[in-house]
């Protein structure tokens, strides 16, 4: 029945000489049999395509334990890819933990093969490779090679010597005249151990978490550019952070004062349409351009669900109770956990998770310690504002009686007539003070604790916090059960939403009631991200943080830019000055030696002040990354931009929806979300990164 191998395999057997001329040297080696190293893979299917993926070197060791140890048990699971992944040896199963994911088969894999129109290495299952191995100790021992093996589906696999083994397979049972199996195109080079298949195998991930980080999704199921979900975009964020560890946390690492920081989806959409709304949406539908149709109920329309007040409670409902079921879990897989706890939003995500956290309510214990904490700051800026009140309205002579009554704004707002009067102040000013009290209740605005007003509009409710003036749509917003540490904010729209309900300014002493940090990152070009700052300092015009590059500098595009633009100022300014001496030599009369040289001074004089006008603003730059900005991110700043890549800035049109879809593999994000993190906890970069504002 081999006759026909033979015919196909005679001429792989004639170069067979030279590897036997090469084993010759060793022939002590001939009868060494070394049981094979097993390693561990997962099978991920992607577009109905399978691939074979290693665990890493740790989670393998960790497996080939368990299953040595656990033979004859009923089942035995062990933590995989961080304790985000279960895999049941018995069933030989991976199970998401966090998030749902179909299952994937695992296998303990030996032997492998590939094919031509294979990329990577394909293992043979448990069974047959068992057999292989089999065959393959016997050809050893015995040192009798060109072994035939012939598969469950008749597939035959060839040893010709260790270095050389090759796989078969036939095209069909038999043909119409009866024929045996033959062999089809070139043979699959088959090999033995995972060390002879050049796979990329990680090493693993430090077992340390220092920090939780939840991650919310924006519109639609697909959150990047190849249409990936928030699950898959999440995973290379976490990879590049892993990254950015090694680079930039280096000494850290090496005295274990550092492990990771973990970063957990969180979904919403799948939620918000099983609701129904999907078919309810297809019935009202038109059926021309049913794609894009279908593309914008999918998406586009989940801006419009948040602002209605029925889906934005299913929203809002959702992703509370989805961060608050995760971090429970994680807590009970991970009991030793005392890091703290921080939430990433992109796009829509980032809205959604403001306004959670901006109704977010302090414990009384803690809201009892903060007032007894700034209760001197709190009552000298009452006194303040009363005093300023009164020098608008010219009674600045009645201020030392609003002092002594200790009376703050609030109180004043308060006061009667009757208790105007039994304080003493006369008639003429008693009036000024009721109408001016008058004409700011008449307005029927929200009033702050700084005393600025907003105003409501109508189809929005007040917060529960009433000391923050920003309306929301109407919905009962949940409690989470933690407190997060800071909030990033990814090509965020916050900014338009709040101007679009009515916000025109954002009080500088506020700050988000149980979160104290608060970054606004985006790209340069990306057309949903809005700023922050402008709204809390809408009077000075200041440029955002600019981010440094990952690996220490401005990029070169930027630089040469910059270079550029002060070559040319430079320039214009010695052509000014050279054309003014010029001309004033002409113009002028001779002059004695001292007034030459005075006159000297004042043209270069001239020349160098009207060389400081045409100089970039320096000084201004500096006030821009020094100014106050409020308390929303503890009086750091709060708008960060992201330096585009050179290709980008040929066209900003053209890079537009890449740069709303580029934070998940941004190293530049990444590492400021690491370095605001481990700041927190009194760690460092190894070197601080020059190029940012």
């Amino acid at each position: 029945p081999f006759s026909r191998c033979r015919s196909v395999m005679s001429a792989p057997e004639q170069p067979a000489g030279p590897p036997a001329a090469a084993e010759a040297p060793e022939p002590e080696a001939a009868n060494r049999y070394e049981a094979v190293a097993p390693h561990w893979f997962y099978c991920k299917v992607t577009d109905s395509r399978e691939r074979w993926i290693p665990f890493s070197i740790q989670d393998s060791e960790r497996l080939e334990a368990a299953h040595a140890s656990g033979k004859g048990q009923a089942d035995v699971t062990v933590a995989t890819s961080g304790g985000r992944y279960d895999v049941h040896l018995q069933q030989r199963q991976r199970v998401a933990v966090y998030w749902e994911e179909e299952a994937s088969q695992v296998r303990r894999c030996t032997w492998f093969y590939k094919g031509d129109k294979d990329n990577k290495y394909i293992p043979y299952s448990e069974t047959f490779s068992e057999q292989l191995e089999e065959a393959y100790m016997t050809a050893v021992t015995l040192d009798e090679w060109k072994k035939k093996l012939e598969s469950p589906s008749r597939e035959i696999i060839i040893l010709h010597n260790p270095k050389l083994m090759v796989h078969y397979h036939p095209v069909a049972a038999s043909d119409d005249w009866g024929s045996a199996p033959m062999e089809q195109g070139r043979p699959r080079t088959v090999k033995r151990g995972v060390e002879n298949i050049a796979a990329e195998i990680p090493a693993g991930e430090p077992l340390q978490i220092d920090h939780l980080v939840f991650v919310v999704h924006g519109i639609g199921p697909a959150c990047d550019i190849r249409f990936r979900s928030i699950v898959q975009c999440v995973n290379d964020f976490r990879n590049v952070s892993l990254n950015m560890l090694q680079a930039h946390f280096k000494k850290a690492q090496e005295q274990q004062q550092i492990g990771r920081v973990e970063f957990l989806p969180v979904n919403w959409h799948s939620s918000l349409h099983s609701t129904g709304v999907d078919v309810d949406l297809e019935r009202i539908t038109l059926p021309s351009i049913n794609r894009l149709r279908h593309f914008i109920n999918d998406t586009i329309l989940d801006v419009f669900f948040y602002n209605s007040s029925t889906y934005c409670q299913t929203i809002v409902d959702t992703v509370a109770s989805e961060m608050n079921r995760l971090y429970q879990l994680f807590l009970s897989r991970n009991p030793g956990f005392k890091g703290g706890v921080s939430i990433a939003g992109h796009s829509l995500g980032s809205l959604i998770l403001f306004d959670l956290l901006t109704n977010q309510k302090v414990a009384p214990e803690d809201d009892e310690r903060g007032r007894e904490g700034s209760t001197t700051t709190s009552s000298t800026r009452g006194v303040e504002q009363v005093k300023e009140i009164l020098r608008t309205l010219e009674l600045s002579e009645y201020s030392d009686v609003f002092e002594k009554e200790k009376m703050d704004r609030q109180t004043l707002f308060l006061c009667t007539e009757q208790n105007l009067k039994e304080m003493g102040i006369p008639l003429g000013p008693r009036m000024k003070l009721l109408h001016y009290i008058s004409s700011k209740r008449e307005t029927q605005v929200c009033t702050w604790n700084s005393g600025t007003p907003v105003i409501w509009p109508r189809g929005f409710s007040r917060l529960t916090n009433p000391t923050f003036p920003l309306p929301q749509v109407s919905a009962n917003y949940p409690q989470l059960i933690y407190k997060p540490t800071i909030f990033f904010a990814f090509g965020s729209p916050i900014g338009m939403f709040l101007t679009v309900r009515g916000v025109k300014r954002i009080n500088p002493n506020y700050s988000l009631p149980t979160c104290k940090g608060f970054f606004n990152i985006f790209h340069p070009f990306d057309p949903v991200a809005y700023r922050i700052e402008p709204m809390i300092v809408p009077d000075v015009e200041f440029e955002p943080m600019l981010l440094p590059h990952h690996k220490g500098r401005k990029r070169m595009h930027l630089e040469l830019k910059e270079g550029l633009t002060r070559m040319s100022v430079d320039l214009k300014n010695n052509l000014l000055g050279s054309l003014r001496v010029a001309w004033q030599s002409f113009t002028r009369a001779p002059l004695p030696a001292v007034e030459a040289a005075e006159a000297e001074g004042e043209t270069s004089a001239e020349a160098q002040t009207e060389t400081k006008a045409e100089e970039p603003p320096e000084p201004a730059k500096e006030e821009a990354s020094a100014i106050n900005v409020g308390m929303l991110n503890g009086g750091q700043r709060i708008d960060y931009v992201l330096q585009e890549k050179p290709i980008e800035s040929f066209n900003e049109y053209l890079f537009a929806l890449q740069g709303h879809l580029c934070y998940w593999e941004s190293e530049d994000t990444v590492l400021l979300v690491l370095k605001e993190i481990y700041q927190t906890q009194g760690i460092t970069l190894d070197q601080p990164l020059p190029g940012g504002q």
